[in-house]
């Protein structure tokens, strides 16, 4: 079955509060928590199609929330972005965020609760791995006897050394103005000697644009004040063996993968020396990397990475195609430039840290992307990934507080996305437009899951025989033993019959027979007659922005 992974911002998702006030705190916008992910709810999400679930933010970070009566670190606020704090700064490896739970106390016993429904769903559970970085105030309480804290035997003295797991810096930390701007602080943040920022801000005065609520983590890389870096990983960076641990205390707890946060700043060596080693244990997990250099993609697929973002690649190109600003045929070069490794590439049109579809610095209506959706899930085999609230058409244009109107969802606030509300918790308040959008999404997935030319079948480009297509349109076969599928996707306005060829080199590869045949299209159910020869133009009928399968009976 075609892997299809549905991110989840943990908090957000439940979150029914319609109080959604600017930069409000949790007891005035609410939160969602990990009992509210009842049985009825993640039946529901796997009737989109869904086979995995992402929940990002299980993982307690910094927040400016105070739960000292819980015996949980308070966090200086000028370390912490929004009320809520990123998800990724990580305050303690081994905790679960507190604003998940019902019962603080029982934080842990709720997310191993949580596992077990997701799983009696027959869903797949995924986690973020945040290995670059961490809270500027990391200390864990939920570690196990004996292991270490990050930065307890670091000689601050040293700006690198290879047992250490911070960088230190000259001088005292200065935090940017912005970090205090809403006055929340009413002391000032003191870090001397001041550690290195998570974005490699080698600088003790790191800006508004950095990650400055991180340090980053020390592998073996010494990076040089002249720019240059060397590398240190014999004996083995203490930082590694503390990773491994953290790593397998999750996998221990059942979960079936991890999403690895900024992977290209952790060095490759350390992938290949960890994820081998956490798979001897727990062979069935996946791992995936956020990457984003595409010259690097086989590097880390030959490091044991599952699966890879195509952002700088296929997203890039998609978003381009759906916004006019590229042809529609230039999806056949970006899978074409990882065809040796396609199976090993996670699609997707958004996640947290992309603008929305439907947002006004994308296309401002999600339907646009209908025909890219239908390339991503029907090209190939490999994994899809949909973000909470696309099937909605979430615009990502509220301004939360800390995340402003930028046309993402805020993963700093504590919020309510009134989208996934509406879509899920209060079914009669959605629009048509909303309910049309999930009704396409489903009918898109089920096709893959169901139809045996998307399970077994093979996959032909037929741009390179169609170039008076290349503009708005994109077409491919899907070919199984018994079956055929024509596909093609308009990126256009515009309804109108067009002509698609298929070449007689497609004929041969598949023992293609010509003829005369009644085509079903699977997403209207349209029935047409057609014939079908070498070289010959098809003619098919084209509604705008949209798509569909043109499937026959091979036999």
């Amino acid at each position: 079955m075609k892997p299809v992974i549905y991110q989840i911002f943990t908090r957000l998702f439940t979150n029914q509060n319609t109080t959604r006030k600017h930069h409000g705190t949790l007891q005035e916008n609410g939160c969602g928590k990990m009992n509210d992910y009842t049985p009825y709810l993640l039946n529901r999400i796997k009737q989109l199609g869904v086979t995995h679930l992402w929940f990002t933010g299980i993982i307690r970070h910094a927040s400016r929330t105070d739960y000292s009566a819980n015996g949980i670190p308070t966090q200086h606020p000028s370390t912490v972005k929004g009320m809520a704090g990123s998800p990724y700064a990580i305050a303690d490896y081994y905790d679960i965020d507190p604003d998940l739970a019902e019962n603080v106390d029982e934080r842990m016993h709720e997310f191993e609760a949580l596992i077990h429904r997701t799983h009696r769903e027959g869903l797949g559970f995924i986690i973020d791995f945040v290995p670059n970085h961490l809270a500027r105030q990391y200390r864990s309480i939920a570690k196990s006897k004996g292991l270490l804290d990050f930065g307890s035997n670091d000689d601050t003295s040293k700006r690198f050394s290879l047992q250490n797991n911070y960088y230190y810096l000259n001088g005292t930390l200065s935090l940017p103005s912005d970090a205090d701007k809403d006055n929340f602080a009413t002391d000032r943040y003191i870090e001397s000697p001041a550690k290195a920022t998570g974005n490699d801000c080698f600088s003790s005065r790191p800006t508004t644009n950095d990650w400055y609520e991180t340090v980053k983590l020390n592998y073996g890389i010494d990076y040089h004040e002249d720019g240059s870096r060397s590398e240190c990983f014999s004996p083995t960076p203490r930082t590694w063996n503390m990773m491994v641990d953290i790593l397998n205390f999750w996998a221990s707890k059942g979960i079936d993968g991890f999403r690895c946060d900024m992977v290209e700043m952790v060095p490759q060596a350390f992938w290949s020396y960890a994820i081998p080693l956490v798979k001897k244990s727990h062979p069935h997990l996946i791992f995936i990397g956020e990457v984003y250099n595409p010259s690097l993609y086989r590097t880390y697929v030959h490091a044991g990475f599952d699966f890879l973002y195509d952002k700088v690649g296929m997203y890039d190109c998609l978003r381009d195609i759906i916004c006019r600003r590229r042809p529609a045929c230039d999806i056949s070069h970006q899978w074409m430039a990882t065809d040796d490794i396609g199976a090993h590439m996670l699609y997707f049109l958004e996640n947290h840290d992309e603008q929305r579809i439907g947002s006004d610095y994308f296309a401002r209506d999600a339907t646009l992307a209908i025909p890219a959706l239908m390339v991503l899930a029907w090209m190939r085999n490999n994994p899809l990934m949909i973000y909470a609230g696309q099937e909605f058409g979430e615009t990502g244009m509220d301004d939360e507080g800390f995340s402003g109107r930028d046309g993402r969802t805020t993963i700093f606030d504590y919020w309510c996305v009134e989208s996934i509300r509406r879509g899920y918790f209060s079914p009669n308040q959605a629009d048509e437009k909303s309910r049309s959008l999930y009704e396409k999404y489903r009918q898109v997935l089920a096709i893959c899951h169901h139809e045996t030319l998307m399970k077994e079948g093979q996959f032909f480009d037929l741009m390179y025989v169609n170039p008076h297509l290349c503009g708005n349109y994109f077409t491919f076969l899907r070919t199984s033993a018994d079956t055929m599928g024509i596909v093609v996707v308009n990126f256009s306005d515009d309804d109108h019959p067009i002509n698609v060829i298929i070449p007689q080199h497609a004929f041969d590869l598949y023992k293609l027979k010509g003829g005369k045949f009644m085509a079903t299209e699977l997403m209207s159910r349209r029935i047409l007659a057609i014939t079908i020869e070498a070289d010959r133009p098809i003619t098919l009928p084209m509604t705008a922005c949209s798509g569909g399968i043109w499937k026959i009976n091979r036999n």
